[in-house]
């Protein structure tokens, strides 16, 4: 996976836009990141923690913010883009409104 196969399967979801992050490329929904570029091969995709704990292993490690379990990290060199494509959706279905899940039929 690389940057760009990252951007279009973020920028593929409904209402997702692109904009920097502490300097970073980050994708989020209205104000909310969904996920952010950390480098050319990782990518932080912000989930609660039963998800991140679900996904952890591979190319995920668990995303700390000091004390609080912010998501998971994602190793692109060993990471497939339907595993990264689910990640972004479902950080993408915990932040959507009501109606933008219906208009999906989430």
């Amino acid at each position: 996976m690389t940057p760009d196969d990252v951007r279009a399967l973020a920028l593929a979801l409904p209402e997702v836009t692109e904009a920097p992050h502490h300097g970073r490329p980050a994708f989020r929904l209205g104000t909310t990141v969904l996920a952010t570029l950390w480098d050319q091969d990782t990518l932080n995709v912000m989930l609660d923690e039963g998800e991140a704990r679900a996904v952890e292993g591979g190319p995920c490690s668990l995303l700390w913010w000091g004390k609080k379990l912010n998501g998971v990290r994602v190793d692109l060199t060993g990471a497939a883009s339907d595993q990264v494509a689910e990640l972004l959706e479902e950080a993408w279905h915990r932040r959507a409104p009501a109606r933008l899940r219906q208009s999906r039929g989430d």
